[in-house]
């Protein structure tokens, strides 16, 4: 019976280690997505330590990799040390990825707040021209998420930009897709323009983000416990059963 539960726990063990592997790449594919996403948005939030959930998962996607490695290697050979490394190992990973859950609550919570005070700065720094960096990011904004100034677009006509320009209009990255050409961001014709604000915009969308972040990471926490506890059942047998027979290469009990 105990033989039974060590051949188990080495089956589900290599299982892991295979999941392990799919593991690091996608979580190093969720912290590059997280950091490609807020480098669109970083001029409207200051706080580069928001980061720092991307930073740890990304960390966390190398360790399984290494993890997985060590793990195979530990269980087909049977190595105590091995498995006693595999084990360490992945309590840190756990541990990592129980601090990238708790980063992303607070800075999730911080997400508004952020862009709250930077949206307003940004807006005012719009000059209509490709060369301004605020400019880019603001009609890169509105078309992407389909919104026009900050709270709606009559927000426009309080910014430097419409003031000097006297022309009643907000920038073309206000028009509907759907528009097109004929759209010339006058606000004489306010049905052709995007009437949702982009500030709960941008807020939604980091904090989905976030969310996203935290799901991943308990779910693979979920899983490296399994990890561990089949580690240990192996462990503790070995110490005391070490005639059990192996996995891989078919081995008979002595």
């Amino acid at each position: 019976m105990g033989r039974c539960g060590v051949t188990s726990s080495k089956t589900v063990l290599v299982f892991l280690n295979l999941i392990f592997w799919a593991a690091a790449g996608i979580l190093c594919y969720v912290g590059a997505y997280v950091f490609i996403t807020f480098d669109d948005y970083d001029h409207f939030f200051e706080d580069v330590y928001t980061l720092i959930p991307a930073v740890v998962i990304i960390a966390a996607g190398a360790l399984l990799f290494i993890i997985g490695l060590i793990g195979c290697c530990a269980t087909v050979r049977e190595s105590h040390c091995g498995l006693t490394a595999f084990v360490v190992i992945l309590l840190l990973v756990f541990l990592t990825e129980v601090a990238v859950v708790v980063l992303g609550y607070v800075y999730r919570a911080k997400v508004e707040d952020d862009v709250n005070d930077s949206i307003q700065e940004v807006y005012n720094e719009y000059n209509g021209t490709n060369g301004n960096a605020q400019s880019r990011a603001i009609d890169y904004l509105q078309r992407q998420l389909e919104c026009c100034g900050i709270h709606n677009y009559s927000d426009w006509q309080n910014t430097p930009w419409f003031k000097v320009s006297k022309n009643n209009r907000v920038p073309v990255s206000c028009c509907k897709a759907n528009i097109g050409a004929v759209c010339t961001g006058s606000l004489a014709h306010p049905e052709d323009l995007y009437q949702e604000g982009c500030e709960a915009l941008v807020v939604k969308k980091l904090k989905e983000i976030m969310m996203y972040v935290i799901c991943i990471a308990l779910t693979f926490a979920a899983i490296q416990i399994l990890g561990m506890l089949s580690a240990c059942v192996v462990l503790c047998r070995s110490r005391t059963d070490p005639a059990y027979q192996l996995l891989i290469t078919g081995g008979t009990y002595a």
